[in-house]
C-alpha cells in the first residue's frame, strides 16, 4: 500500500511518482477559496479529466441493472478474505496487473475489516463489498490499471463525502492514486466520518476565504472550455512576441531613438515602447526637442506616423469596408472580425499573425474588464473602429515591413474616447513605438493599460500640434511663459477673468422681480446670482422675460424705462414680425442635408458654399453650432421632429442679422452680455422665426425681454413649455407708437411729492 505524504506546494500534485521526495500519494481536502486555489482546481480538473476521474455530485449507488450484471458475472458469494477478494478482482477487473490487484484487495479487505470491528453484520459487509466492486467497475475502471504507476492517476470529488464514498476513495488512494476533495460547505460533514483526519489532510494556505456563491466544477469546466475556445482564436501564433518597455532606461525620448539592435537580442521578442509623457520638462525647449526627435527618426529610415488632437471618427466609407455580422458570443465576434486584418499593404504573414494575436488579446482584455457589463453590440462598434484605424495607418506605419523593423506612432494630445484607447492598446502590442504626448496638464488622457509607462512633469504647455516643419516650431521666451504662469495664478479660481478666457458657456434663466430687470441689466454677468465657472465652461445667469401691460397706465415713464435698457450691446426690435418667413433665406434649401439621422452635421455645414459664418473665429462658429444643436435636441420649439420645424430652426440660426452676429462675436462670457429688446405694440403676430431667434439667443447668453403693452399672446405660442418669466405690471394699452429709443433721454422735473414717494 502507498503512504500518504504531505505537499510542500500545490505543484507537488503534478509531479510523477519518481519525482516526489518520498514514494507516496496525496489525499487532501480543500475547504476555502483563493485565486491560487482556483488556479489549482482548474489545473487539477484538467489532470483528472485526462488521467483520472472527476466526480461532480455524489457517487450513485448501483442500480438494478448494475447489480444484475454483477450477479451474472460474479454471483453473490462473499468471503472476508484477501484471497477471495483478489480472485474476484481478477475476474471482475482483468486489466489490473498482479501488483495492482493485490494492493486493491488488501486495501478493500482492511476497509471491510474496520467495518466489522465497528459492529457491521455479515449482510452489511457483503452489501458494502458489492457496492465497492460496482463502483470500481462502473466509475473507476479507467484508472484501476494505472494505480501505482509513475504517472499517478487523479480523483477530484466535489461536495460532502459520505461514509462509503470516503471508504472507496481511501481504498483507491492507498492503492496508488491522488485524491482531492473540494468541500464548499467546509469540513464539518467530513469530520463526522473521519474525526481525527487520519484518511486525508486539510489544505491550509494564506488568504483562504469561503467559496464564492455558485462556485462549482461545472463552472470550472465552462471556464476551461472558454479558455480552450479562446486559444483557438489565435490560429497560428507568430514567432515573436512583444517585449514592451522592459528594456528602456526611463529617458523616453532617448530610448525611442535606439535602434532595434541596441534594445535586445533575444530572437523570441521584438522590443518596443509604449509611453505617455504628461506635462513638459522645459517650456522653452519642448517644441524644438520634439522637432529634432522626429528628424532623427526619419533620418534613421524608420517609418513614423504623427497625429494631432484626435484620430477622428471613421468615415462611413471606412466603416462599410469592414466585414461584420451580428454576434451572440465573444469568440464568434473576435474570430469573424479578425478576418478583416489584411497583409496586402505589408506583405508579411508574420506581421499579420502579430496583428491577429494583438487584436485577440485586446478584445479579450476589454471583455474581461467589463465583465457582466459587456455589451457585444458596443464592443463590435469599437472593434470596427479599431480595424478602420488599422487600415488607415497600416500602410504608413508597416509598409514593406520586415523582421526587426520598429515604426513610430506619435499622438499629440492624448486619448479622449474608448475607441482611441482600444486602438493604442492594440498598436502597443505590435512592432511599433507608441508615444502619447500630453503637454497640457488640463487635458487628461483616458488611456489605461498594464504595459503603459508614464513620465510626469509639473509644467504645463498648450501645444496643439506636433512640430514637423521648421515653421511649426514656435518657441516662447522665458518672459512669455512667466506671463502665462502669472495668468494662471491670477485668473484661476480667483474671481478675476482675462479677456475671452472661456470659449464655452451654458445659460441659466433667472427668475426676477420686474424692478430687478433694470438693476441686473447693466451688470456684468459674473456679479449675478448663480454665476459660476467649471474648467473651460461658464454658467451664465440670463434674463428671459415678457413684460405685459403698462405700469399705472403711464406711457411716458413706460418708454423711459425701456429707453434706459438700450445699451451699446442691445439690439432693439420695434415691430412684429421681425424675421419675415416669406423673406429670402438661402439656407432653407440646404437645411435638410445639414440634419440627418438625428445628428447635426457640423462639418457639412462649415464646408457648404452658402455657409455664412466662415469669417468668424473658429471657437465662435463652434459655439453657434453647439447651441443650434442644443436648441434642436431640447425640442423647445413646438413642432420640432413633428412637422419639420428642426429645419426651420437650422435655416433661421444660419441666417441671423449681421448686427446680431457681431454681438455674438464680441460677447465675452464673464462680462456684460448682449441684449435683445423686442417691443410688440400691435395685433400683428410675431413669426416662428422670431421665436426661434429669441430662444436661440437665450441659449447663446443674451438677455431677452419682450415688452407687450397689449398683453396679447406673443412668443410663448411657439414654445413647447413655459420657459419665459412673465411680469404683469399694469393695465393693457393699445396702438402705442414706439418713440426713438436711441436718442438722448428727456430731462423731466420731479416734484417733491414724487421724490418723497420715489415716483418718476
Amino acid at each position: 500500500m502507498f503512504q500518504h505524504i504531505k505537499i510542500q506546494n500545490l505543484n507537488d500534485f503534478f509531479k510523477n511518482l519518481n519525482e516526489r521526495e518520498s514514494t507516496g500519494v496525496y489525499f487532501y481536502r480543500i475547504n476555502g477559496y483563493s485565486k491560487e486555489i482556483d488556479g489549482f482546481i482548474c489545473a487539477y480538473y484538467e489532470a483528472a479529466r485526462k488521467n483520472g476521474v472527476v466526480i461532480e455530485g455524489k457517487l450513485q449507488n448501483p442500480d438494478e441493472k448494475n447489480l444484475a450484471y454483477y450477479n451474472e458475472i460474479m454471483g453473490m458469494d462473499f468471503q472476508l478474505r484477501t484471497g477471495f477478494i483478489s480472485a474476484s478482482l481478477k475476474k471482475w477487473l482483468p486489466r489490473m496487473n498482479d501488483g495492482q490487484r493485490e494492493n486493491v484487495a488488501l486495501c478493500l479487505y482492511d476497509a471491510l475489516f474496520l467495518l466489522q470491528k465497528e459492529g457491521k453484520t455479515e449482510h452489511m459487509l457483503k452489501n458494502a463489498y458489492i457496492k465497492c466492486m460496482c463502483w470500481l467497475y462502473y466509475r473507476f475502471e479507467r484508472i484501476v490499471n494505472q494505480l501505482g504507476e509513475n504517472q499517478i492517476p487523479k480523483i477530484l470529488y466535489e461536495g460532502a463525502v459520505s461514509q462509503y464514498e470516503l471508504m472507496i476513495l481511501s481504498i483507491l488512494s492507498n492503492a496508488g492514486c491522488d485524491v482531492v476533495l473540494v468541500q464548499y460547505g467546509g469540513d464539518a460533514a467530513y469530520l463526522k466520518q473521519d474525526a481525527l483526519s487520519q484518511r486525508s489532510d486539510e489544505l491550509k494556505l494564506p488568504g483562504m476565504q469561503a467559496f464564492p456563491q455558485g462556485y462549482c466544477l461545472k463552472q470550472v469546466r465552462q471556464k476551461l472550455q472558454e479558455e480552450a475556445n479562446r486559444e483557438r482564436l489565435y490560429g497560428t501564433l507568430p514567432k515573436q512576441q512583444n517585449c514592451t518597455n522592459a528594456w528602456i532606461s526611463g529617458s523616453v525620448l532617448e530610448d525611442i531613438q535606439k535602434s532595434p539592435a541596441q534594445r535586445g537580442d533575444d530572437p523570441r521578442f521584438f522590443y518596443n515602447c509604449f509611453c505617455r509623457i504628461n506635462g513638459v520638462e522645459d517650456k522653452l525647449t519642448y517644441a524644438n526637442t520634439l522637432y529634432q526627435l522626429q528628424l532623427q527618426i526619419k533620418s534613421s529610415g524608420r517609418r513614423i506616423v504623427i497625429v494631432n488632437e484626435s484620430l477622428g471618427r471613421p468615415a462611413m466609407e471606412e466603416i462599410a469596408a469592414v466585414r461584420r455580422n451580428h454576434y451572440t458570443k465573444l469568440e464568434q465576434l473576435i474570430l469573424d472580425l479578425s478576418a478583416n486584418i489584411s497583409i496586402r499593404e505589408t506583405a508579411s504573414v508574420e506581421l499579420q499573425r502579430m496583428m491577429v494575436r494583438a487584436f485577440t488579446d485586446v478584445m479579450l482584455m476589454e471583455a474581461d474588464e467589463r465583465g457582466r457589463e459587456l455589451n457585444l453590440n458596443k464592443l463590435t462598434n469599437q472593434a470596427v473602429c479599431l480595424l478602420c484605424f488599422l487600415k488607415r495607418y497600416q500602410g504608413r506605419l508597416f509598409g514593406g515591413w520586415k523582421e526587426g523593423d520598429i515604426g513610430c506612432f506619435f499622438f499629440m494630445g492624448g486619448c479622449q474616447d474608448e475607441s482611441e484607447v482600444l486602438f493604442f492598446r492594440f498598436l502597443a502590442r505590435l512592432p511599433a513605438d507608441v508615444l502619447l504626448l500630453c503637454p497640457d496638464l488640463e487635458r487628461r488622457c483616458c488611456l489605461k493599460d498594464r504595459l503603459l509607462y508614464e513620465v510626469h512633469h509639473t509644467q504645463s504647455l498648450k501645444l496643439a500640434a506636433f512640430p514637423q516643419e521648421d515653421a511649426d516650431v514656435v518657441v516662447g521666451t522665458a518672459a512669455y511663459h512667466a506671463e502665462r504662469e502669472l495668468d494662471t495664478l491670477m485668473y484661476q479660481d480667483s474671481g478675476l477673468y482675462r479677456d475671452k478666457q472661456y470659449e464655452k458657456a451654458n445659460t441659466v434663466i433667472l427668475q426676477t422681480m420686474y424692478e430687478e430687470i433694470a438693476i441686473l441689466w447693466k451688470e456684468e454677468v459674473k456679479y449675478r446670482p448663480s454665476f459660476s465657472t467649471s474648467k473651460d465652461e461658464v454658467h451664465i445667469p440670463v434674463i428671459f422675460a415678457k413684460v405685459s401691460g403698462v405700469k399705472d397706465g403711464l406711457v411716458q415713464p413706460y418708454w423711459r424705462f425701456i429707453r434706459e435698457l438700450v445699451t451699446e450691446d442691445t439690439y432693439v426690435v420695434r415691430s412684429a414680425p421681425f424675421l419675415d418667413p416669406a423673406a429670402a433665406n438661402p439656407m432653407r434649401a440646404c437645411a435638410a442635408e445639414f440634419y440627418k439621422n438625428g445628428r447635426l452635421r457640423k462639418d457639412k455645414i462649415k464646408s457648404h458654399s452658402s455657409y455664412p459664418y466662415g469669417y468668424l473665429r473658429e471657437e465662435v462658429q463652434d459655439y453657434i453650432l453647439d447651441k443650434l444643436k442644443l436648441l434642436i435636441d431640447q425640442k423647445a420649439i413646438r413642432g420640432t421632429f413633428e412637422n419639420g420645424t428642426e429645419y426651420a430652426i437650422i435655416a433661421t440660426v444660419l441666417h441671423l442679422p449681421k448686427e446680431i452676429v457681431r454681438l455674438i462675436q464680441k460677447f465675452d462670457f464673464t462680462k456684460k452680455n448682449p441684449k435683445l429688446l423686442y417691443i410688440h405694440t400691435t395685433e400683428a403676430m410675431i413669426s416662428l422665426e422670431d421665436a426661434i431667434l429669441a430662444a436661440f439667443l437665450n441659449r447663446i447668453g443674451f438677455d431677452v425681454v419682450f415688452f407687450v403693452p397689449t398683453g396679447y399672446q406673443n412668443v410663448e405660442k411657439y414654445f413647447n413649455r413655459n420657459i419665459m418669466e412673465e411680469h404683469q405690471i399694469g393695465e393693457y394699452m393699445y396702438d402705442l407708437h414706439v418713440p426713438n429709443l436711441e436718442g438722448p433721454l428727456q430731462r423731466t422735473r420731479v416734484s417733491w411729492r414724487d421724490k418723497l414717494f420715489k415716483r418718476k
